[in-house]
C-alpha cells in the first residue's frame, strides 16, 4: 500500500491467502489463439504479445482498417483483445462502427475479453457509455498515479501505482458495470462488465520500442495540456514499469488462464 493510505486493513486485503493468489497462462488448457484487433497497420500487440507467446499461446491479429474482417463467432478462439490507436470510437468511419458493434460478440458468448484504451473506450460507447475529452482539454500522455477500488483490489491485490498513459479521450461507466481502479484527471480507468469482460484506460503492454515510436511519431501530443516532457516518459518508464508488468502478467492470467498451479 503507498505511505498515508487510511483505508481500514479489513477493506484492504480479505485474507492472507487472497493476497498470494496467483494467475497463469497455460496453452495446455486451451489451444485456441486469442484474436487480436489492431487500428494500425505497424502496430503490435507489445507486451501483452509477447507475454501470451512466452506461454505458448498463439495470436490471430486481425487490423479491421486494412479490410481484416472480425469473427462472427468466438468459438474457435480463447478470447479476444482490442487495443488502442489513434481513432475515437466517436469516429463515423465504417469499419470502427462495425468494430463497436462486433462487441456483441464476446459479451454474448461470455468470452474473455480486453479492452485497452480505445478497445475500452469502444466496449464502454458500446454498453452505452459516453466516450470523449474532459470540457477542459486536459489530457493524459505521460506516467500518471492510479488507484485500485476495493472490487479492484478484491478482484487483484497488487496494482501498479503509476501507470502509462496516452489519451485525450476518456469514457463514463456503463450502467452495470463494476469500476476496478480510478485516476485523477480521468475517474474511469479500469472496469468489468459481467464475467469475463475487461476494459483498461491505461498502456501496460508497452515495450521500450514502442515508447520511442510513440514519443517521436507522436510528439505533437506532447505539447496538450496536462502532458509530460518526453524525458519524463523516460524516466517515469525507469522508475515504474516493474510492477506494471507484474502486474499485466496477473490480469493476463486472471482472463486468459486460472489459478496458478491448477494442472
Amino acid at each position: 500500500m503507498p505511505d498515508g493510505d487510511t483505508t481500514p486493513l479489513r477493506h484492504r486485503i480479505g485474507s492472507e491467502a487472497e493476497a498470494e493468489r496467483r494467475y497463469e497462462i497455460s496453452a495446455i488448457t486451451d489451444a485456441r489463439p486469442v484474436l487480436v484487433v489492431l487500428h494500425q497497420e505497424r502496430s503490435t500487440p507489445g507486451r501483452v504479445g509477447q507475454i501470451l507467446e512466452q506461454a505458448g499461446v498463439q495470436l490471430d491479429i486481425r487490423r479491421p482498417v486494412l479490410g481484416d474482417a472480425l469473427p462472427q463467432t468466438l468459438d474457435e478462439h480463447r478470447g479476444a483483445i482490442v487495443f488502442g490507436g489513434p481513432p475515437s470510437a466517436n469516429d463515423a468511419d465504417p469499419h470502427l462502427r462495425a468494430e463497436v458493434e462486433w462487441m456483441k460478440v464476446p459479451l454474448a458468448e461470455d468470452k474473455p475479453f480486453l479492452g485497452i484504451c480505445l478497445g475500452a473506450q469502444m466496449l464502454a460507447k458500446h454498453l452505452g457509455a459516453a466516450v470523449g475529452p474532459r470540457p477542459d482539454g486536459i489530457v493524459e500522455v505521460g506516467y500518471y498515479p492510479l488507484r485500485p477500488t476495493l472490487e479492484g483490489r478484491q478482484l487483484l491485490p497488487h496494482w501498479p501505482p503509476m501507470v502509462y498513459q496516452w489519451h485525450r479521450e476518456g469514457f463514463g461507466m456503463p450502467s452495470g458495470a463494476t469500476l476496478l481502479a480510478t485516476g485523477e484527471a480521468f475517474p474511469h480507468q479500469a472496469f468489468r462488465y459481467g464475467r469475463n469482460a475487461y476494459g483498461v484506460q491505461f498502456h501496460a503492454e508497452l515495450t521500450l520500442a514502442m515508447l520511442h515510436r510513440w514519443t517521436t511519431h507522436g510528439h505533437e501530443r506532447l505539447s496538450l495540456p496536462g502532458a509530460q516532457a518526453r524525458k519524463a516518459h523516460f524516466t517515469g518508464r525507469a522508475m515504474h514499469d516493474a510492477p506494471v508488468r507484474r502486474w499485466l502478467e496477473q490480469m493476463l492470467g486472471l482472463i486468459f488462464g486460472g489459478p496458478a498451479g491448477r494442472d
